[in-house]
């Protein structure tokens, strides 16, 4: 096997170290749990019955008898999302298969499952990133009934993938498996989407051909196309080894993704006791996590993950840090241009080579831990793409070339010597940036800055023309504190705009930018936040900025002794925390963590503050 990157295995090793204590203490835990036989035979009869009471007839004998193991459902399944719309039917081809093995399945829950597209500029955006949580939760409650044998976890999105991962950790004792859906086919492309989007911005066009362009590349079941959140989550589980091989980017409705569903359900069943039992908690380890970087940030993935991987690591009794995200930036180089990164999307990237690709090439530099285990073998495994042979699913080898260089490329010949994200550091706070979408030219800006205290705000000084110029625009109070740190995307056509006009424009936020943005620089996740009396408290007009991606600098031209002896401007909570339901996650806004911790209100790295501790 090819020698492990020195920085990865440096990396690897202090994950290890810094966790040593709550990693024994997670393990301990789910030990405790280990089955002896099956899960069901602890209940009661009165449990056992109402368990089994709405199954049909031929699942029913067999849950009250002690002869087949017992496959829980948890699903994200609704019919207004395209990315989850195909899981309807996933349920009954799940017990299909079960039978044919011998086996049962029930749908034990459902998860919800919140679309970003939908909620953008919208005031339910302040829900999604507490949905992460929610749906945590939501699957513990699904599982609580404690009478399954392994765990087939139906979900893609933003926050779905990552909360059904926390409550899979959590529940580490069991199998689990995560079966996608996969992305719709390709619409209008994405570079003409974009310049809609912008023409929009400056008013050259009306809403008419603005809703026509959104349609045509909105256009049917399956995840969005582009490279965003959605599609980075599908990309981690391949690497992280939650799916069975190449799951990740065959379209729904497919013969070959009914085929991979029905192998995720066999694999389930040889991952649970009545096979070689292999539980969740214990294939992943600090490995696992450190994979997770490198897929990221070799192929352009999702900002929305420095946020995500922390929070699935802390389910595993794992501590992951900026450090670790910037340390394997610097030596993982960037193989993949899918839109925001380039005009691909993910189709373009799967016929090039895709994920089979991607990975024989990490392994090969020693990128990739390949000894890490997956949930169907070792993460070298995972080199290889399905097929069908006839009705017959088999794997074979990826193709070891690229079919299309202005998409994916060899290691060898990289777009970039490193990844595409890189740590902001200085008197501002701490902060990433996504640089991989960004052309070189961009990488440094300075300019005086203008706050807001709003997406709205600033939408209203762009269509004022009153940020025709170089800026550095400031948006604070957008943390998880303040109003559960929104997407800031519906700002990437205005400040787009600026952009092509020639002017030096930035963006710093305590907020998020969706994963589909990039284009321009963004200093994003900026802690600690404005509401909790960070620095962008003290920042004002005028003051000038300058946003360093080369040397992760995130500087302040003025007087130190001046900007300390600024009064904080206060957060007045108003609005932002009353109606659509968000005076409900009034105790998630005071106990979440810092964004480098994951913007979670769970405490298991045993943290203060949090709402809930394991």
């Amino acid at each position: 096997m090819t020698k492990i990157h020195d920085t990865i295995a440096e990396v690897t090793a202090r994950i290890d170290a810094r966790s040593k204590d709550r990693r024994a203490a997670y393990l301990e835990m789910i030990r405790a749990r280990k089955p002896s036989g099956f899960a069901r035979a602890k209940l009661t009869e009165g449990n056992l019955a109402h368990a089994s009471a709405g199954c049909a007839v031929m699942d029913k004998t067999q849950i009250l008898g002690d002869g087949w193991p017992n496959i829980g459902i948890v699903t994200s399944y609704n019919d207004m999302l395209s990315a989850h719309a195909p899981f309807e039917n996933y349920p009954e081809i799940i017990r299909d298969e079960a039978r044919k093995n011998v086996a049962t399945a029930q749908v034990a829950g459902g998860v919800p499952a919140m679309c970003d597209g939908v909620t953008q500029g919208q005031e339910g955006m302040e829900l999604s990133l507490f949905s992460r949580d929610v749906i945590a939760m939501a699957s513990a409650v699904s599982l609580s009934h404690d009478a399954y044998d392994a765990v087939l976890n139906l979900g893609v999105c933003d926050k779905i993938i990552p909360g059904l991962t926390i409550a899979a950790l959590r529940f580490g004792w069991l199998p689990h498996i995560m079966v996608p859906a996969g992305p719709m086919p390709s619409g209008l492309p994405n570079p003409e989407k974009q310049r809609i989007r912008q023409e929009f911005a400056l008013g050259n066009v009306g809403r008419e051909e603005l809703l026509r362009a959104e349609s045509e590349s909105y256009h049917t079941q399956g995840t969005c196309t582009f490279y965003g959140t959605a599609n980075s989550n599908q990309m981690l589980m391949e690497v992280m080894g939650f799916h069975v091989p190449g799951a990740a980017f065959p379209n729904p409705g497919t013969p070959l993704r009914e085929a991979l569903t029905r192998a995720s359900v066999r694999q389930a069943l040889a991952n649970s006791l009545i096979g070689d039992y292999r539980p969740a908690g214990e294939l992943v380890d600090a490995r696992t996590f450190v994979n997770a970087l490198v897929g990221l940030m070799a192929t352009g993935g999702s900002t929305n993950h420095v946020l995500h991987i922390p929070a699935m690591a802390a389910a595993a009794g794992y501590e992951v840090t900026l450090e670790d995200f910037a340390d394997v930036s610097g030596v993982v180089p960037l193989l993949c241009r899918i839109y925001p990164n380039g005009p691909a999307d993910v189709n373009h990237f799967h016929a090039a080579g895709g994920m089979g690709f991607v990975v024989g090439q990490l392994l090969k530099a020693g990128l990739l831990q390949g000894d890490a285990q997956g949930v169907y073998g070792p993460i070298s495994t995972y080199s290889q793409e399905p097929w069908l042979d006839g009705d017959t699913l088999k794997w074979r080898e990826a193709p070891t070339e690229s079919a299309d260089l202005e998409i994916i490329r060899p290691v060898e010949d990289p777009f970039s010597p490193s990844g595409g994200l890189q740590m902001l550091d200085g008197p501002l706070g701490r902060g990433v940036i996504k640089i991989s979408a960004v052309k070189p030219e961009r990488h440094i800006t300075e300019a005086p800055a203008r706050v807001f205290e709003s997406q709205d705000a600033v939408k209203a000084a762009f269509q004022a023309g009153e940020l025709d110029r170089d800026v550095v625009i400031v948006v604070r109070f957008q943390g998880p504190a303040a109003n559960g740190m929104p997407e800031l995307h519906g700002l990437s056509g205005a400040i787009g705009a600026l952009h092509d006009k020639g002017h030096k424009v930035a963006l710093v936020t305590d907020g998020r930018m969706s994963g589909a943005s990039g284009k321009f620089p963004a200093a994003i996740h900026v802690g600690p936040e404005a509401s909790r009396d960070g620095p962008l408290a003290r920042v004002q007009d005028g003051d000038v900025i300058r946003l360093d991606a080369v040397t992760g600098q995130l500087d302040l031209h003025v007087d130190e002794r001046e900007f300390e002896g600024r009064k904080p401007v206060p957060f007045r909570p108003n609005l932002s925390s009353m109606g659509l339901g968000r005076e409900m996650f009034g105790g998630f806004r005071a106990g979440v963590s810092n964004s480098e911790q994951g913007g979670s209100v769970f405490s298991m790295l045993g943290g203060t503050g949090c709402l809930i501790a394991f």
